[in-house]
Protein backbone atom coordinates (compact mmCIF):
# COMPACT_ATOMS: atom_id res chain seq x y z
CA UNK A 1 0.00 0.00 0.00
CA UNK A 2 1.89 3.50 -0.94
CA UNK A 3 1.82 6.04 1.16
CA UNK A 4 -0.72 7.99 0.23
CA UNK A 5 -3.35 5.65 0.57
CA UNK A 6 -2.47 4.81 3.94
CA UNK A 7 -2.89 8.10 5.02
CA UNK A 8 -6.51 8.39 4.25
CA UNK A 9 -7.01 5.06 6.20
CA UNK A 10 -8.82 5.40 9.51
CA UNK A 11 -7.76 4.38 13.04
CA UNK A 12 -9.77 1.46 12.76
CA UNK A 13 -8.30 0.10 9.50
CA UNK A 14 -4.19 0.53 10.75
CA UNK A 15 -5.39 -1.44 13.64
CA UNK A 16 -6.62 -4.40 11.12
CA UNK A 17 -4.17 -3.71 8.42
CA UNK A 18 -0.97 -3.51 10.01
CA UNK A 19 -0.85 -3.58 13.83
CA UNK A 20 -3.23 -6.46 14.16
CA UNK A 21 -1.34 -8.76 12.15
CA UNK A 22 2.23 -7.52 13.46
CA UNK A 23 1.39 -8.69 16.36
CA UNK A 24 -0.07 -11.97 15.48
CA UNK A 25 3.12 -12.39 13.84
CA UNK A 26 5.02 -12.10 16.42
CA UNK A 27 3.21 -14.86 18.34
CA UNK A 28 -0.07 -13.61 20.21
CA UNK A 29 -2.71 -16.07 19.89
CA UNK A 30 -5.42 -13.81 18.91
CA UNK A 31 -7.97 -15.57 21.02
CA UNK A 32 -6.74 -15.76 24.01
CA UNK A 33 -3.71 -12.65 24.88
CA UNK A 34 -4.68 -9.94 22.44
CA UNK A 35 -7.91 -7.88 23.25
CA UNK A 36 -9.16 -4.24 21.84
CA UNK A 37 -10.85 -1.20 23.10
CA UNK A 38 -10.42 -2.74 26.63
CA UNK A 39 -11.98 -0.53 29.11
CA UNK A 40 -9.76 0.75 31.78
CA UNK A 41 -11.77 3.42 33.40
CA UNK A 42 -15.93 3.49 33.45
CA UNK A 43 -15.75 7.17 33.31
CA UNK A 44 -17.26 10.15 36.30
CA UNK A 45 -20.70 9.86 37.40
CA UNK A 46 -22.27 12.59 36.66
CA UNK A 47 -25.42 13.79 38.91
CA UNK A 48 -28.35 15.98 37.35
CA UNK A 49 -30.98 16.39 40.02
CA UNK A 50 -32.12 12.84 41.44
CA UNK A 51 -30.16 11.10 38.18
CA UNK A 52 -27.37 10.13 37.73
CA UNK A 53 -25.43 8.29 34.60
CA UNK A 54 -21.71 7.46 33.75
CA UNK A 55 -20.26 9.26 30.75
CA UNK A 56 -19.32 7.56 27.70
CA UNK A 57 -17.04 10.14 26.71
CA UNK A 58 -14.82 10.56 29.19
CA UNK A 59 -14.14 6.57 29.50
CA UNK A 60 -10.62 5.40 29.04
CA UNK A 61 -10.31 2.57 26.57
CA UNK A 62 -7.13 1.04 25.61
CA UNK A 63 -6.92 0.07 21.40
CA UNK A 64 -5.08 -3.44 22.53
CA UNK A 65 -4.53 -4.84 26.08
CA UNK A 66 -2.03 -8.07 25.35
CA UNK A 67 -2.56 -10.51 28.10
CA UNK A 68 -0.01 -14.16 29.04
CA UNK A 69 -3.42 -15.27 29.59
CA UNK A 70 -6.82 -14.14 30.60
CA UNK A 71 -6.75 -11.99 33.31
CA UNK A 72 -2.80 -10.99 33.41
CA UNK A 73 -2.26 -7.45 31.38
CA UNK A 74 1.46 -7.67 30.40
CA UNK A 75 1.58 -5.24 27.48
CA UNK A 76 -1.00 -2.26 26.19
CA UNK A 77 -0.42 -0.91 22.48
CA UNK A 78 -1.69 2.48 21.54
CA UNK A 79 -2.94 2.97 17.81
CA UNK A 80 -2.94 5.64 15.63
CA UNK A 81 -4.18 6.72 12.29
CA UNK A 82 -0.84 7.51 9.74
CA UNK A 83 -1.31 11.03 9.71
CA UNK A 84 0.07 10.93 13.28
CA UNK A 85 3.19 9.88 13.82
CA UNK A 86 4.72 6.91 15.17
CA UNK A 87 4.93 7.86 18.81
CA UNK A 88 2.23 10.06 18.92
CA UNK A 89 0.12 7.81 20.97
CA UNK A 90 3.04 7.02 23.38
CA UNK A 91 1.45 9.72 26.45
CA UNK A 92 -1.81 7.74 26.19
CA UNK A 93 -0.29 4.47 26.47
CA UNK A 94 2.20 5.72 29.28
CA UNK A 95 -1.49 6.36 31.07
CA UNK A 96 -2.81 3.33 30.11
CA UNK A 97 0.18 1.42 31.13
CA UNK A 98 -0.10 3.17 34.58
CA UNK A 99 -3.83 2.28 35.16
CA UNK A 100 -2.52 -1.96 34.13
CA UNK A 101 0.46 -1.72 36.22
CA UNK A 102 2.69 -3.40 32.99
CA UNK A 103 6.16 -2.36 32.40
CA UNK A 104 5.28 -2.27 28.33
CA UNK A 105 3.65 0.59 26.47
CA UNK A 106 3.46 0.74 22.50
CA UNK A 107 2.84 3.03 19.98
CA UNK A 108 1.90 2.31 16.21
CA UNK A 109 0.43 4.61 13.36
CA UNK A 110 1.00 1.34 10.92
CA UNK A 111 4.55 2.46 9.73
CA UNK A 112 6.38 1.06 12.69
CA UNK A 113 6.34 0.66 16.98
CA UNK A 114 7.63 3.01 19.14
CA UNK A 115 7.98 1.51 22.48
CA UNK A 116 8.88 2.29 26.25
CA UNK A 117 10.22 -0.40 28.63
CA UNK A 118 9.92 0.50 32.65
CA UNK A 119 12.53 -2.55 33.04
CA UNK A 120 15.34 -1.91 30.82
CA UNK A 121 18.31 -5.04 31.19
CA UNK A 122 21.51 -3.05 30.74
CA UNK A 123 22.40 -1.98 27.56
CA UNK A 124 18.77 -1.63 26.69
CA UNK A 125 17.20 2.06 25.57
CA UNK A 126 13.97 2.84 27.72
CA UNK A 127 12.52 4.25 24.42
CA UNK A 128 13.38 2.66 21.03
CA UNK A 129 10.93 2.26 17.95
CA UNK A 130 11.31 -0.42 15.43
CA UNK A 131 9.87 -2.19 12.17
CA UNK A 132 5.75 -3.71 12.39
CA UNK A 133 7.54 -6.85 11.92
CA UNK A 134 10.16 -7.20 14.66
CA UNK A 135 6.75 -6.53 17.71
CA UNK A 136 8.34 -8.68 20.63
CA UNK A 137 7.19 -12.17 21.59
CA UNK A 138 4.81 -13.10 24.26
CA UNK A 139 7.87 -14.93 26.22
CA UNK A 140 10.00 -11.43 26.07
CA UNK A 141 6.93 -9.64 27.32
CA UNK A 142 6.84 -11.86 29.92
CA UNK A 143 9.96 -11.67 31.23
CA UNK A 144 9.89 -8.14 31.14
CA UNK A 145 6.23 -8.14 33.08
CA UNK A 146 7.61 -10.51 35.52
CA UNK A 147 11.18 -8.56 36.33
CA UNK A 148 8.53 -5.57 36.61
CA UNK A 149 6.52 -6.85 38.93
CA UNK A 150 9.60 -9.24 40.82
CA UNK A 151 8.22 -12.75 39.91
CA UNK A 152 10.53 -15.40 40.33
CA UNK A 153 10.46 -18.77 38.21
CA UNK A 154 10.20 -20.97 40.73
CA UNK A 155 6.84 -18.43 42.00
CA UNK A 156 5.84 -17.97 38.61
CA UNK A 157 2.78 -20.67 38.12
CA UNK A 158 1.95 -19.95 41.48
CA UNK A 159 1.31 -16.43 41.17
CA UNK A 160 -0.32 -16.50 37.50
CA UNK A 161 -2.34 -19.72 38.76
CA UNK A 162 -3.47 -16.94 42.11
CA UNK A 163 -3.79 -14.44 40.04
CA UNK A 164 -6.40 -15.67 37.80
CA UNK A 165 -8.34 -17.69 40.95
CA UNK A 166 -8.98 -14.59 42.74
CA UNK A 167 -9.75 -11.83 40.36
CA UNK A 168 -12.20 -12.01 37.30
CA UNK A 169 -10.27 -10.71 33.82
CA UNK A 170 -12.50 -7.77 33.88
CA UNK A 171 -10.72 -6.03 36.85
CA UNK A 172 -7.13 -7.80 35.44
CA UNK A 173 -6.10 -9.16 38.91
CA UNK A 174 -3.69 -6.08 39.58
CA UNK A 175 -4.75 -4.97 42.24
CA UNK A 176 -4.11 -8.34 44.28
CA UNK A 177 -0.84 -8.99 42.63
CA UNK A 178 1.33 -7.20 44.96
CA UNK A 179 0.22 -8.65 48.17
CA UNK A 180 0.23 -12.20 46.28
CA UNK A 181 3.75 -11.41 45.38
CA UNK A 182 4.94 -10.25 48.86
CA UNK A 183 3.39 -13.37 50.34
CA UNK A 184 5.53 -15.78 47.98
CA UNK A 185 8.92 -14.16 48.71
CA UNK A 186 8.38 -14.92 52.83
CA UNK A 187 7.49 -18.88 51.73
CA UNK A 188 11.18 -19.73 51.38
CA UNK A 189 12.13 -18.08 53.94
CA UNK A 190 9.45 -19.98 56.61
CA UNK A 191 10.37 -23.32 54.90
CA UNK A 192 14.04 -22.86 55.94
CA UNK A 193 13.28 -22.13 59.42
CA UNK A 194 11.61 -25.16 59.95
Amino acid sequence: MNEINKKELSETDICDLFITPAIKEAGWDPVRQIRREVTLTPGPVIVRGNMSSRSKKKKKFADYVLYQEPGIPIAVVEAKDNNHTVSQGMQQALGYAEILEVPSAFSSNGDAFASHNKVPATGEDIETQFPLEQYPTPQTLLQRYKSYRGIEEKSEGLVFSLITQTAPEKNHAITRLKPLIGLLKLLPRAKSVY
